[in-house]
Formats: structure tokens, sequence, C-alpha cells
């Protein structure tokens, strides 16, 4: 197929990895990385410019939101669905578990990164309830 008609793109390694840049914007895919296990997922973050969509597209996947307050007190674990769209909203809190199988889609704006993004490492309390939401979810690690 000619590219200036259509591109066809896929992902299967670890991590998240950007495949389409049009018009400022990036597509990308997330799958299972060592850093997101939750036994190691102590840490949150948050887009001081953009939102970020976040799609299921295939395995297990907990999207964990914090508020939006300057820290964490609480966190709020969203159970995501295959096919729909979890969009989290400017400023807000946010990290995911996901299976080894699982592939999320991700839109966010082109720029974003470390420039204008917050990082919060998690009290050892939510980071146990963090824990606790993959058991109880059962995700396949």
């Amino acid at each position: 197929m000619d590219e200036n008609w259509l591109q066809i793109h896929s992902y299967e390694g670890k991590g998240f990895q950007p495949l389409v840049i049009f018009n400022g914007w990036r597509v990308a895919i997330l799958n299972y990385m060592d850093e997101i296990h939750p036994e190691n997922n102590n840490r949150m973050e948050r887009h001081t410019k953009t939102d970020e969509v976040f799609v299921l597209a295939k395995g297990q996947a907990v999207l964990i939101v914090g508020g939006n307050d300057a820290q964490v007190d609480e966190i709020f674990p969203q159970v995501m669905e295959i096919g729909k769209i979890y969009n989290v909203r400017v400023n807000t809190w946010h990290t995911i578990l996901v299976s080894r199988d699982a592939s999320v889609l991700i839109v966010e704006e082109l720029d974003t990164g470390a420039q204008n993004s917050e990082y919060l490492d998690l009290p050892a309390v939510l980071h146990q309830q963090v824990v606790e939401t993959a058991r109880r979810e059962q995700i396949s690690f």
C-alpha cells in the first residue's frame, strides 16, 4: 500500500512507543514493562498542558487517578474495558497497571514530557493500595 494513502503501525515490544506523529499530536502504544509492575509502580504523573487519552486494545489494565490537588491523598482505580476511551484530564495525577499481554493506545500532545509534567512518589500506604488493587482485579503479571 502506498504510505501516502495509508500507514499501518504496530508495536510488540515492552514499554511506551510513539507510532504516529501528526499536527502536534502523538499516538503511541504502551505495553507491559517492569517499571509499571505494581510492586515497582509507586509514582504518579500529571500533565500540565494536555489531557491524555487511553484505550485498552488487549489484555487487562487499571487506570489509577489521584485527583488534581498538589498532593495525592487517595487513589481511585478504574478498571479499563477493551475499546472504551478513558480521557485523563489536564493536571490529574495518574498511573496505569497493565497485564503482561496488555496493549494500551495513548493519544496526547506531541510535546508532553518532563518539561510540562509533574511527578510524585506515592507514600507507602498509597503504594500498598496500588499493589492491592492489582491483586483484587487479578491482573496477570
